[in-house]
Order: structure tokens, then sequence, then C-alpha cells
């Protein structure tokens, strides 16, 4: 699992299911006045317990990788399930125990007791909005960052790409430059060539008109 916050949820939450599943399935029955009033009251507490504890392993998973999300996700579901199956079987057995007494044998504390159980699950859940809605800045502060930090290394290896361009561009100039000596000095070359071939070849001219001129005029 990628989280150990959510593990040691986890843990935690299984340790009161295990507990409430004892008190309701073989306690609670046999309790009876104000012993079976108190552990249904405790296990009230602990099934509120228990469903801020999941709210807790909600976040988590919202924040973990999605090869990990789902595996989390399913967990959750069948934690809840279970949860439900407890309190649909708590409100039976309070129901059962109580019937014939004034409030369904609640009296005037414990709906204050239950109000201020409500309210502090209310504060509780607005304050795990909160948290998600921090957690949620954070990790798009954090992917921020990290691009801001690729564009900075992309445009460095754009600056050195385009460094090394240059420096080619300069090289290139200098051979070019070297070329173009190179040319003109074969140019120049040529040229003194065809001089040189030029005045042989009229020095054979007129030295074969000279030959030509002896022999048949003098």
């Amino acid at each position: 699992m990628s989280s150990e916050k959510f593990e040691s949820l986890e843990e935690d939450l299984i340790s009161i299911i295990d507990e409430l599943k004892v008190k309701i399935d073989r306690k609670i029955p046999h309790y009876v006045g104000e012993e079976k009033k108190s552990a249904i009251r405790q296990c009230e507490r602990n099934l509120e317990e228990a469903s801020i504890i999941i709210q807790d392993m909600e976040s988590e998973a919202k924040l973990a990788p999605i090869n990990y999300r789902t595996q989390m996700l399913g967990k959750i579901r069948i934690f809840r399930g279970d949860l439900e199956q407890m309190t649909r079987s708590l409100k039976k057995d309070s129901l059962i125990g109580t019937r014939g007494s004034d409030n369904y044998g609640f009296d005037r504390d414990d709906r204050m007791e239950a109000s201020q159980r409500a309210k502090l699950l209310q504060g509780h859940q607005s304050l795990q909005r909160a948290s998600e809605s921090i957690a949620r800045s954070q990790q798009i502060s954090a992917e921020t960052d990290q691009i801001g930090v690729e564009v900075i290394d992309n445009l460095g290896q754009q600056r050195e790409s385009l460094v090394r361009t240059r420096e080619r561009l300069s090289d290139t100039d200098a051979n070019l430059g070297r070329s173009r000596k190179i040319l003109k000095g074969m140019a120049r070359r040529v040229m003194t060539n065809k001089m040189v071939l030029a005045v042989i070849i009229l020095f054979e001219l007129a030295t074969l008109g000279g030959l030509v001129y002896w022999k048949f005029f003098s």
C-alpha cells in the first residue's frame, strides 16, 4: 500500500469494528436497563469514531496514485457496509431493549449528548474538507513547481544547444573563409597556367612559322 497513514487508520478501524461486533452480537442482547443503554451509547460513540476514520481514509485514498486508489476505495466500501450493518443492528437492539419507556429509553442528557456528538462530527467534517482543500492546493503547487523546474531544464538545454550551434556556425564561417582563400589561390594558378600555355602556344606558332618560311622561302 502506498500510504502508511492509510494502513494505520485501517488497523484502528478493524480494531473498532471487531470490538463493536462483539458488543452488538454477543453482549448487548443480554443486557437490560441502564447497562444496556450505557453499552448502546458507547457503541454509538465507537460508530462515530469509525465514521471519522473512514473519512480520513477516503481523504488518503483521493491523494493516492491511481493504481492504489481503486484498491483503497474498495476496502473503504467494505468497511462502510460493515458499519451500516452494525448501525442497523444497534438500532434494533435499542428499540427492543427500551420499548415502552419514554423517548425510547433515552432521557434529556442522552439527547444532548447525541446533539453534541452530531455537532462534533459536523465540525470534524468541515475540518476534513478544509484539510483536503489544503492538500489539493499543496499538490497543485508541487506539480506547478515540478513543471517550472522542467521548463527551466528545457530552457537550459535549448540554450546549450544554441551555444553549440553558434560555435558550429563560427567554425563553418572560418572554414568557408579558408575555402575562399584556397579557391582564390586556385583561380590565380589557373589564370597563370592559362597565360603560360598561351605564351607557349604563341612561341610554338612563331617557331612553326619560322620553320615554314625558312624551308619554303629561303
